[in-house]
C-alpha cells in the first residue's frame, strides 16, 4: 500500500488509532514479558546461590562436629 504523506501513512485510511494503539499494546505486552523474565531469573539465581551458601556452611558445621 502505497501513502501519498506521513500524515497519510500514520492515519492509515482512517484506522490509524486502532492500527498505532495495538501496536503499542504489543510491545508493552513484550516489554512486560522480558522485564518479568528478567527479574524472575535474578530472584531465581540468588535463591540457588543461597541455597549454596547454606549447603556449604552446613557442611562446613558438619565437618567442625566431626573433628571435635
Amino acid at each position: 500500500m502505497k501513502f501519498d504523506s506521513w500524515s497519510a501513512f500514520l492515519a492509515m485510511g482512517g484506522y490509524g488509532f486502532f492500527v498505532w494503539l495495538s501496536f503499542a499494546v504489543t510491545l508493552l505486552a513484550l516489554l512486560g514479558l522480558v522485564v518479568a523474565t528478567i527479574t524472575t531469573r535474578k530472584r531465581l539465581l540468588r535463591q540457588v546461590s543461597q541455597k549454596q551458601a547454606r549447603a556449604a556452611r552446613r557442611e562446613a558445621a558438619r565437618k567442625l562436629e566431626n573433628t571435635l
